[in-house]
């Protein structure tokens, strides 16, 4: 008779998982209060503003600049910084395509360095092998709101002289070193999507604390407009990527709460790492001391199959979300996207002959990682209770007591 869940046998766990969004009467009342106020655009109220300083205030931060969604943000961003058609910027492989895409939209043209495998963020070795004279740029992801390694990718942009853009969108309360991520880095960005530890179901954010680079930002959010100017006086070919006042309202409500939520996933976060680390095949990622805090937005782990009699990574992933614990592979490497492996991809801002082909890519440890060890957890597992985190463990465990059924 079969004991593991996914070839028919009783799942360890039948209880449901934390849900997400959170929320109370202090949303509920916060959207009431914008719709009667009849000021639903970001021009017409206040919430846009007041969202705008409580964010920077949170993350120590000069400027904050909300808008529609992470993408924009890091197309914003990219284009404040100064990046141009044919400029280079540096980015990880192991990330959402957005972080990639971004560059994509503004004619730059995207190097993948490849990543460290004990934290799966860039690794700073590799960032500055891929370094050229048309590099303008590094974007550095805190994948799964783990903070990349700042002070060593802050040395080689500051050595370079190269724009470090930090793509927090996942990292809603890290901290790195003592500082919160995002204005470590020229500027930082952030998402309010539906699945972020904060979320307005859509938006977005950048920080930083240079005023020149917070004015060319806010302008190409606002159509080009400047501060001082008369409205329909336009400097730049700017886009409208205002927030409502809607999603700013929620936003204030929500992070009322995140430094709660952030101290609760940090707490089941660490628990569960040195728990898993206890575990033969199951590596989370690296410790660091410099880590002072992880959002957990998502807890990557890798697997090993030798310790589970070989069996793939698929096999694996199936067998624990059968056992009650949602599991994800993650992502694949993004240049093998269809976008980029249908042909070579030309950019008009470089020369009319220049063609990138993505197929010639070679990032070896991420390649392994997506193939055969990355998974994660979601973070909102990591509000439940220190029974459930037991409950991955024993479900692991169980996996390996009876890791032959993998491969029956």
């Amino acid at each position: 008779m079969a004991s593991l869940a996914i070839n028919g046998g009783a799942p360890l766990r039948t209880a449901s998982w934390p849900g997400w969004p959170l929320f109370d009467e202090r949303e509920e009342q916060a959207v009431l209060d914008v719709v009667r106020s009849g000021a639903w655009g970001r021009n017409a109220g206040k919430k846009g503003d007041e969202f705008e300083a409580k964010f920077a205030a949170c993350h120590d931060a000069k400027y904050a600049i909300a808008c529609v969604n992470g993408t924009a943000a890091l197309e914003v961003a990219l284009r404040g910084a100064g990046v141009e058609g044919g400029d280079e910027v540096i980015v990880p492989p192991y990330t959402f395509i957005a972080t990639v895409t971004s560059v994509l939209l503004i004619n730059g043209v995207p190097v993948f360095a490849d990543i460290e495998p004990g934290t799966c963020n860039l690794d700073p070795v590799a960032v500055e092998s891929k370094i050229t004279d048309k590099t303008k740029a590094i974007l550095a992801v805190h994948i799964g709101g783990r903070p990349a390694d700042m002070e060593r990718l802050g040395a080689i942009a500051r050595k370079h002289n190269l724009r470090l853009i930090e793509d927090a969108c996942q990292a809603h309360g890290a901290i790195w070193n003592g500082t919160k991520v995002g204005a470590i880095g020229d500027v930082g960005c952030f998402s309010f999507q539906a699945s972020k530890n904060i979320n307005a179901g859509e938006g977005g954010a950048l920080l930083t604390n240079d005023a020149a680079l917070e004015e060319r930002c806010w302008s190409l959010v606002n159509c080009g407009r400047t501060k001082t100017g008369q409205w329909y006086e336009h400097h730049l070919p700017g886009w409208n990527y205002r927030l409502s006042e809607f999603q700013c309202a929620i936003l204030l409500a929500q992070m009322e709460r995140l430094e709660e939520l952030a101290q609760k996933r940090q707490e089941n976060g660490d628990y569960l790492a040195a728990r898993l680390r206890e575990l033969e095949g199951i590596s989370p990622q690296d410790a660091d001391a410099r880590v002072t805090r992880s959002a957990y937005h998502l807890f990557i782990f890798r697997y090993h199959a030798e310790a589970f009699g070989g069996a793939p990574k698929e096999r694996f992933v199936k067998a624990l979300s059968a056992e009650g614990i949602p599991t994800s592979p993650g992502y694949k490497p993004v240049y093998q996207e269809p976008v980029f492996r249908s042909a070579p991809v030309f950019f008009p801002g470089v020369t009319s002959s220049t063609m990138v082909d993505y197929d010639r890519v070679d990032c070896p440890v991420c390649e392994r990682l997506c193939a055969e060890e990355a998974m994660w957890f979601k973070q909102s597992m990591l509000l439940g209770t220190r029974e459930d985190m037991d409950n991955i463990v024993a479900a692991i465990e169980k996996i390996q007591a009876n890791s032959g059924e993998l491969l029956a």
